[in-house]
């Protein structure tokens, strides 16, 4: 499988596509520095679906403590993860998380693993292309979906989000540079425009309101009191402060938990670089979710919606407004605003649909690699005219983080612990098996329990993650026992 989509912003300063080094440790003469990878994890993680998630917090109730202070903590926790978890493994090993998985569990095992993520993608990029598509309907004036909508509502709809999704299935089939060109243009940019987004709105909230502001204590006052009151929205989900915590620390729990980001920082001279992942969790996880959080707070207090009585009573009238990017960004900048929302849903979607789509590629090899990605960008574009997947974006989120979890903890394990037992890593290179169903039974139970556990056990879908990664950690420290015993007695 061609690694290209692990570089994300980032490809420029990698070498050319024959020294990708896909299945060998990358070389010292190819290892990046430090800036490379702050300008990656910036530009990756201030994009378009900041601007539904930042909405949606509204929506969950927070009040304005448990925002701030949740968001700090647990995008504190993520970065600890990508600094003590996922670069030490990266930075000793410097192999590609595929070709990781291979020497675990064999290629039949990494093929499964590749359709999991390839879907999963598809649903991500489907979210990003909702978020275009909303900016597109601003300009043109079409109906657009609201909350409670999972289908499409209009033919407006359906032709915006065609129109936007093949044109980024065209670019992301035409390759990843192509991709990342544009994307480092534009990040600088977009991370202007969240801070701008956020001191347009605390303007209209002090002349809205008549606050006196004269001091960092008023402006905490303000956002207590009107911006994050925490009221309670009917039909939503209601979090406190743990399920923020949680919430951003597992929003990206596939790249460091889940272990997906052993390509990027396979590149890093040093294990410390993992710190840079701090400048997307804090731009894009900490400001921009704040500051898209305050637009939709402002359009809500504009539509008289400053009460829990009033929202209730909207949420019971069918009028509670959807947290539409495009509208929301449209209202605060202008065209300028609505340009953002369109070029931050599409330098995300397009590298998506192109990890997506070389995901595909390696089950089916020998077909091409941009027939696969356009295929899978069209298949992208229909998944994104239904509404309802953007609108549940926290959950999408945190299911598809829970699926991808305990491969992390197969590799954590069989790279530091089972050596230490006397046990063999890289057992399927080893004894040349294609399928460790050690590994494969590992990740199917975690993730049955897991579901079981928040459909039956009343463990809400925020929290399940945690437990299932030391779950999986010790099923595979078993599992794996057993099946080198067996294959030690085939061999004998």
């Amino acid at each position: 499988m061609s690694d290209a989509d692990t570089l994300h912003e980032i490809a420029e300063a990698v070498p050319a596509p024959a020294e990708e080094f896909e299945r060998e440790p990358v070389p010292e003469r190819s290892r990046l520095g430090f800036k490379n990878f702050i300008g990656m994890y910036a530009g990756e993680h201030t994009a378009g679906t900041e601007l539904m998630i930042g909405p949606l917090f509204i929506l969950a109730g927070v009040s304005a403590f448990d925002v701030v202070f949740g968001l700090l903590i647990g995008n504190l926790f993520a970065v600890l993860s990508w600094v003590f978890l996922t670069a030490p493994i990266a930075t000793r090993g410097r192999m590609t998380l595929y070709y990781q998985l291979e020497k675990i569990g064999g290629r039949n095992f990494v093929v499964i693993y590749n359709l999991a993520n390839g879907v999963a993608f598809c649903f991500l990029a489907g979210a990003m292309i909702t978020v275009s598509a909303t900016a597109v309907g601003v300009w043109f004036g079409f109906p657009m979906p609201g909350l409670g909508d999972w289908y499409p509502n209009s033919v407006g709809w359906v032709l915006g989000v065609a129109g936007v999704g093949v044109v980024i299935a065209v670019v992301a089939a035409y390759g990843y540079r192509y991709v990342a060109w544009f994307a480092n243009i534009a990040a600088p940019w977009m991370v202007i425009m969240f801070l701008v987004f956020g001191l347009v709105s605390l303007r209209w909230f002090i002349d809205g309101t008549g606050a006196e502001v004269s001091s960092l204590g008023d402006v905490w006052g303000l956002a207590q009191t009107t911006i994050w009151p925490g009221y309670e929205v009917p039909g939503q989900l209601q979090f406190s402060i743990w399920h923020v915590i949680f919430f951003a620390w597992f929003a990206n729990m596939a790249m460091h938990v889940g272990m997906s980001d052993l390509s990027i920082l396979r590149y890093a001279k040093k294990s410390w670089y993992a710190v840079a992942s701090g400048a997307g969790m804090y731009l894009g996880h900490f400001m921009a979710w704040l500051t898209a959080s305050m637009l939709f707070a402002y359009q809500l207090h504009q539509g008289g919606l400053t009460s829990e009585a009033a929202i209730s009573a909207a949420v019971a009238a069918g009028e509670l407004p959807a947290p539409l990017p495009g509208p929301l960004a449209h209202q605060a900048a202008g065209v300028a605003g609505l340009l953002l929302v369109i070029i931050a849903g599409w330098t995300t979607a397009n590298p998506t649909i192109y990890r997506s789509g070389l995901a595909f590629q390696a089950i089916v090899p020998k077909a091409s690699r941009f027939k696969i990605t356009l295929f899978t960008g069209l298949l992208t574009t229909v998944v994104a005219m239904f509404p309802g997947v953007s609108m549940r974006l926290l959950e999408f989120v945190a299911i598809y983080g829970m699926i991808l979890m305990p491969i992390g903890a197969i590799i954590v394990v069989d790279f530091w612990v089972l050596p230490r037992l006397g046990l063999q890593s890289f057992i399927a290179e080893k004894i040349g098996a294609r399928f460790n169903w050690a590994a494969f039974s590992t990740w199917a139970l975690t993730v049955v329990v897991c579901v079981l556990l928040v459909r039956s056990g009343g463990i809400e879908i925020f929290f399940v993650s945690l437990p299932g990664w030391f779950m999986a950690a010790i099923l595979f420290i078993v599992l794996s026992y057993f099946y080198q015993r067996s294959q030690a007695r085939k061999d004998s």
